[in-house]
């Protein structure tokens, strides 16, 4: 990279960020928020995903229950990494849970629609925080939040609300640890580095790419 160039990650407006050491454009690495365009769903700048496979509508590869219109939204922080196969499951897939039957019959037949529309009209939304690390091929089930700081784990199912901080892994998903300590939380909580300007998190990161609890007390101090 020329050394008076824009790092890739100081430049929201890109479609590809990374850049291969040969100075090819890697084309599988797109920031989310310069590809979708849809009323529905909110990205935050600097959140990536990652597909191995030809993408034509970024939008209904994540979220390919989500239309536009529909009841629910999908609300995605910063600075988020989405791997291979992460796929937010939105409300809108539901289908009737306490019925006698589940099968979604206004779908085939419009004249049925009033027995439905109540149902169909239903729909919670989905939220990801900052900073959250979603592994290859989980999967979030409608109406989850996930919190800040967040990791999901390869091949996860995540059916119910996440708390910041935290590790989970396996179908459902269940929470494995805190990553941090209470205390550590808490002050990058306050830190809340996804909100300060893109000039600033690029000083942040020596700290932010290391695990130096007195380093980040130090820095908190400066605040």
């Amino acid at each position: 990279m020329p050394r008076n160039s824009t790092p890739p990650f100081l430049d929201a407006s890109r479609t590809h960020p990374i850049t291969l050491p040969d100075g090819q454009i890697y084309p599988n690495t797109v920031w989310l928020a310069s590809v979708i365009d849809h009323p529905n769903i909110h990205v935050g700048a600097f959140t990536y995903y990652n597909d191995f496979d030809p993408v034509t509508d970024y939008a209904a590869r994540i979220a390919p229950y989500l239309h536009p219109g529909g009841p629910e939204h999908l609300h995605i922080g910063r600075y988020g990494q989405f791997a291979h196969g992460t796929r937010f499951i939105t409300s809108s897939a539901n289908h009737p849970l306490e019925w006698f039957t589940s099968y979604p019959f206004a779908v085939f037949d419009h004249d049925l629609m009033p027995l439905f529309a109540e149902e169909f009209a239903k729909g919670k939304d989905t939220r990801i925080g900052h900073d959250v690390w979603i592994g290859h091929n989980a999967m979030i089930l409608p109406g989850a939040t996930i919190g800040n700081g967040v990791i999901v784990g390869a091949g996860s199912v995540v059916t119910r609300d996440v708390p910041d901080w935290s590790l989970v892994a396996g179908n459902p998903a269940r929470v494995i640890r805190r990553r941090f300590s209470d205390e550590v939380c808490d002050l990058l909580d306050h830190l809340a580095w996804w909100d300060r300007p893109p000039e600033e998190v690029r000083d942040l990161v020596p700290l932010l790419a290391s695990g130096d609890e007195a380093a980040l007390r130090a820095r908190m101090d400066q605040l």
